[in-house]
């Protein structure tokens, strides 16, 4: 540690109050002082959004750099948004200490604050020049992690192990909501963190606002769109947009998670905005909509929406309603716009980069246009509306509270489920396909398949190959390095011929995503690899003719077809056709179809990327009547009032049940 000898207690450090006066921001510095002074090398805060998660780092930083128990402090955060927002509040609160923020500049190394996204420090510490690495394990005494979560120490648990260095960690998550390994990360026991400062103490405290929930169902949106009930008029219009080209088959129904993927439905969005403009909060003397964020849910439903409303509100076209995602030019510029008072956007229609770590503090409306299912996400999104804002409706009148119209069924979702359905990081192509290669290694040395010489034969070559790619894994590198006892043991050919199943899938979870892909072949040839894998697997679990997995194999050998007076096409026409020919899916063979993927593989690249046309329709959707709650919404993300309500209406529609009885005489 930098100035070991010279380290200065940080049990009552003083702590900066003009950065941090609030109480519980006072508290969560002293803890992770204690806790550091203790021994501890790792702290966790758990602070609701807009609680000062950011402003509480940076006074821990001004603590940790005055008392001498660190030299050079490494912030890391998962986009460029939020290092530039972290970024700008340390060059506000600490100006006299230099910083550095490595998306946008090179590194200086007079520099006490380093920022970074994470996969920018991992190209840092990989990347050697000279021989030597731009940071060493000791060149950050504390690393900070903004919003730490599983998926990121999933991917980037190598920056952790690589620095010798305390860890604080920040995550606005509920502290019953953070899980199992996120507190054992940060040396922590299940539900006591470091320091927690949840939603519902902030808005008791007076620190932040709370939500008012306006919950409406449409139909198409919940049910989709069912023909039968579509009238004469809109039938023919169906028909028209959405008939098959080829064989003129209508769908009888369109799902509703097809709505706003593809299928945009304009008076869906039209009632939506009316109501938004009708029943939103106002600032001006009522004059205004108020600031909003409206979550879409693709960047075509963000333009569809735009449109729409230009179309409706002609007297606020143009820059009222904004796009903002990054697909959109100087999208960066637009959310800092936004973030200001009196500026456009009005309304800011965002695909994912509003979700999490945007202050705005006039906002005063969100409406909920896309399902969410990823509970974490949820609370984010909930807290763009929390923050106070003084004088918003003029001298003296504050924000009180904020609007979230939820069109999705959102907070019934997570009342029904609480722990919401969190997506796991999903493992690189790759990744996918090694452990494909691995799994069929481990079938392929079961009866039947051990008696064939020909399959054996495949099983040795692919065994061959997975030991050749952890052999051929870069020792030096800072993620392979913890490996090296596992990739050791694995560079001994042998060993793979005698794997267990423990053993297979320590090494899919360990090395897996290691191996490196070949970045001078076309991702589509690694896609068609997987592909082939897959109906590898389909054939040996005799499922092949079940699953239509096949029908996409023939798919892209069709297109292949389509295209034979192509020389490199024409070269390997027979197993083109092979590969269109129902007989041969008949009954496949295993090598077969990798004889197959060996052929093909290399034209995937001659295959056009077709994605589904959007269609856009005006069919008149049934909204629900509009239900305003009160209800404040919980840390665990449910809302106490309605949650009662519908254990009352259960009561109510089951009294008769013995139950019910027994608890009613009670």
């Amino acid at each position: 540690f930098f100035q070991r000898a010279n380290k200065e207690s940080l049990k009552l450090a003083e702590v900066n109050k003009k950065i941090t006066g609030r109480y519980y921001q006072v508290a969560a510095i002293r803890r992770v002082g204690e806790r550091f002074q203790e021994g501890h090398r790792r702290a966790l805060l758990v602070m609701a959004t807009g609680t000062g998660k950011t402003r509480t780092a940076i006074s821990i930083t001004d603590m940790v750099l005055k008392k001498k128990w660190a030299k050079r402090v490494l912030f890391l955060a998962d986009r460029n948004a939020l290092v530039r927002q972290a970024y700008k509040s340390y060059a506000e609160h600490l100006p006299e200490v230099p910083i550095v923020n490595l998306v946008e500049e090179k590194n200086d190394d007079a520099a006490r604050v380093v920022f970074s996204t994470y996969p920018t420090m991992l190209n840092q510490i990989e990347n050697l020049e000279e021989g030597k690495r731009k940071f060493d394990p000791g060149h950050f005494d504390l690393v900070i992690i903004d919003e730490a979560h599983r998926s990121v120490y999933n991917k980037y648990q190598a920056i952790f192990d690589y620095f010798d260095s305390l860890l604080l960690g920040l995550t606005a998550t509920p502290k019953e909501d953070v899980d199992h390994d996120t507190y054992n990360l940060f040396n922590a026991e299940q539900g006591n963190p470091t320091y927690a400062y949840g939603l519902e103490e902030a808005v008791g405290d007076g620190f932040l606002v709370p939500p008012k929930t306006i919950s409406v169902l449409g139909k198409f949106l919940t049910e989709g769109i069912k023909y039968a009930e579509l009238s004469e008029e809109e039938q023919k219009q169906y028909d028209d947009l959405l008939a098959d080209d080829e064989t003129g088959a209508v769908p009888d129904h369109i799902d509703p998670g097809k709505l706003n993927a593809w299928l945009f439905n304009e008076d869906t969005v039209e009632k939506v905005l009316k109501q938004l403009m009708e029943h939103g909060i106002k600032v001006e003397g009522g004059d205004r909509l108020g600031d909003t964020i409206m979550f879409a849910k693709n960047h075509k439903h963000a333009i569809f929406i735009k449109e729409v409303f230009d179309k409706n509100f002609p007297q606020y076209a143009g820059k009222f309603a904004q796009v903002i995602d990054n697909k959109v030019e100087y999208a960066q510029d637009l959310v800092e716009k936004f973030c200001l008072p009196d500026e456009r956007p009005v309304i800011a229609i965002s695909v994912d980069m509003m979700d999490t770590g945007i202050d705005a503090p006039d906002c005063v409306n969100l409406v909920f246009f896309k399902p969410i299912r990823s509970k974490a996400k949820f609370n984010q999104m909930i807290g763009r509306g929390t923050r106070l804002r003084e004088d918003l409706f003029g001298p003296g009148s504050d924000k009180q509270h904020f609007l979230i119209f939820d069109y999705c069924g959102n907070f019934e979702f997570f009342e029904q489920n609480p722990e919401g359905y969190e997506t796991t990081s999903s493992a690189s192509i790759t990744a996918k396909i090694f452990e494909k290669r691995l799994v069929l290694t481990a079938k392929l040395k079961n009866e039947p398949y051990n008696r064939d010489d020909e399959l054996q034969q495949y099983r040795t070559n692919l065994l061959d190959l997975l030991h050749q790619q952890v052999s051929n894994l870069e020792r030096q590198s800072v993620q392979v390095r913890p490996k090296l006892k596992l990739v050791d043991k694995l560079s001994e050919r042998a060993v793979w011929d005698h794997l267990q199943s423990q053993e297979r899938k320590e090494i899919v979870r360990e090395l897996a995503e290691l191996i490196p892909a070949n970045i001078d072949e076309d991702e589509m040839s690694r896609r068609f690899d997987l592909l082939m894998l897959t109906l590898q697997h389909e054939k040996m679990d005799g499922v092949l003719q079940q699953k239509k997995t096949k029908e996409v194999a023939i798919e892209f050998a069709e297109h292949l077809y389509s295209k034979k007076h192509i020389p490199a096409v024409k070269k390997v026409l027979p197993s083109v056709e092979k590969a269109i020919s129902e007989e041969f899916w008949t009954s496949p063979k295993v090598t077969s179809l990798e004889e197959i993927r060996q052929q093909l593989r290399e034209l995937m690249h001659l295959i056009e990327r077709k994605s589904r046309a959007p269609v856009y329709t005006d069919f008149e959707d049934e909204f629900s009547e509009i239900e305003i709650d009160d209800a404040f919404v919980s840390d665990s993300g449910v809302n106490k009032n309605r949650y009662l309500r519908k254990i009352r209406k259960f009561i109510e529609e089951h009294s008769n049940h013995l139950i019910i009885e027994k608890i009613r005489k009670a």
